[in-house]
């Protein structure tokens, strides 16, 4: 097996992919049709990445006989979520090339860190303070002010392990969350949020995919237009801004980022995702290429191509027993791109899927797929 990360990987080399989710389910699909085998490595039996892989290995994410399993078995290694054991990670780069590295994990990994990554790279954040524990909490409020937000340093997603904080009644919940290091974050007063995933190859090139716009419910993603209905001058500001991240961390694969527009049209950083992400499904059906193969080429070694949308898209995710609505919706809906990630169990508020249309008329399509109704 080739073991050297700046060789390129081609086909039918075997990629490996910690985390058996929809992330890595469209990774592996991606992978696979450009003719790469896949392994995943996932706790759960059957996992969705696992379906449409070659192989997985069931074991927890920090099994470090398992993680190397899976290494001795890949020509290279990737990841489809953040919170993974970095030591674990960092054990078996003798064993397989692991592009991205561990310094990416080690920085998104960790709001704190991450913000002071950006802050000192000289991009706009929203003003923060570290929380390390309760006594802390007080000096934080005077730096930061409010309206603010407590959340965890490391871990949490989808609005999990944070808290509004108004600086007059703290909610119940504080001690529990200040039980852990936190960061307390000055809410911003945005007009919308926008994403842009951006992708470097080995060779440094960077590329963008347009800005878009996203609407959230109940802090998790519940549709995306792309491209976001904001000023030209936006969306180049965002791109500069991905540039230079992507250069700064010396990118290997994709990264997300989350930006709030300002009234004046200036944006703030909000978060990174070293990864694909939610954001970027639009490009699987709107773009030359899709966020999936731009991580699968980049990671591989393989030349990236300019990104640019051939049509207009609204992403909507499925929610919990949306997924049962959508398959029957699908007899009267021929314009849908359905996606089910096979996800063994329907939860409330769980991603089970999503739903892509290409159109010119975002008003129309908005109201066609918020009339689907589910448990949310």
């Amino acid at each position: 097996m080739n073991k050297n990360s700046e060789n390129v990987i081609l086909p039918p080399a075997t990629i490996g992919i910690v985390g058996g989710g929809q992330l890595g389910r469209m990774l592996a699909l991606s992978a696979k049709q450009m003719g790469y085998r896949v392994g995943i490595l996932d706790p759960t039996p059957d996992a969705p990445a696992g379906q449409v892989a070659d192989f997985q290995v069931i074991a927890d994410y920090q099994d470090q006989a398992a993680l190397q399993a899976l290494a001795r078995e890949s020509d290279v290694l990737t990841y489809e979520f953040e919170n993974v054991d970095v030591q674990a990670l960092a054990a078996v780069q003798s064993q397989t090339s692991l592009p991205q590295g561990v310094q990416l994990l080690e920085i998104t990994g960790n709001r704190l860190r991450e913000k002071r990554f950006l802050a000192e790279l000289g991009i706009a954040v929203t003003p923060f303070a570290a929380v390390p524990n309760q006594a802390a909490l007080p000096a934080a409020l005077a730096q930061v002010g409010t309206p603010a937000i407590l959340k965890t340093v490391a871990g949490g997603y989808d609005g999990h392990g944070q808290l509004d904080l108004d600086g007059t009644i703290w909610p119940l919940e504080t001690p529990t969350l200040t039980a852990r290091s936190c960061i307390l974050e000055a809410r911003q007063d945005f007009t919308c949020e926008v994403a842009m995933m951006v992708a470097r190859s080995a060779a440094g090139d960077v590329v963008t995919f347009p800005l878009v716009e996203n609407q959230h419910r109940h802090h998790i993603l519940h549709t995306t237009l792309a491209p976001a209905r904001v000023p030209a001058t936006v969306h180049a500001q965002a791109q500069r801004i991905a540039k230079k991240i992507a250069t700064a961390l010396t990118l290997r694969g994709v990264l997300g980022i989350e930006f709030f527009v300002l009234p004046d049209g200036q944006l703030v950083v909000n978060e990174l995702a070293p990864r694909p992400h939610n954001s970027g499904h639009y490009s699987i059906e709107a773009c030359n290429i899709s966020q999936f193969e731009a991580h699968i080429r980049s990671i591989c070694g393989l030349p990236l191509p300019e990104i640019h949308q051939t049509r207009p898209a609204v992403m909507r995710n499925l929610l919990g027993t949306d997924l049962t609505l959508a398959r029957h919706a699908l007899m009267t809906h021929p314009n849908w791109h359905f996606h089910d990630y096979g996800k063994a169990e329907i939860l409330p508020q769980r991603k089970m899927g999503h739903v892509t249309c290409l159109t010119d008329d975002f008003s129309a399509t908005l109201l066609e797929l918020t009339n689907l109704k589910g448990d949310h």
